[in-house]
């Protein structure tokens, strides 16, 4: 038996009060997803336009902190 049908299951024996919160939580998770996804897509732009700033001889010394 997978997580899903595990899962599946338990919710079956909510009662229809608690489904709510349940589809709630699902909802932030989905969120929380998408704010990595958005953070990583952010950071991985930023480094092509960083790359000058952190790859020059003036600050070639604070490469081996």
């Amino acid at each position: 038996m997978t997580t899903k049908d595990i899962i599946q299951k338990e919710i079956e024996k909510l009662p229809d009060n608690l489904l709510s919160e349940v589809f709630d939580f699902i909802q932030f998770l989905e969120i929380k997803e998408q704010r990595t996804d958005i953070a990583k897509a952010s950071q991985k732009l930023s480094d092509a336009s960083l790359k000058k700033v952190w790859d020059n001889e003036e600050d070639s010394i604070y490469d081996s902190l």
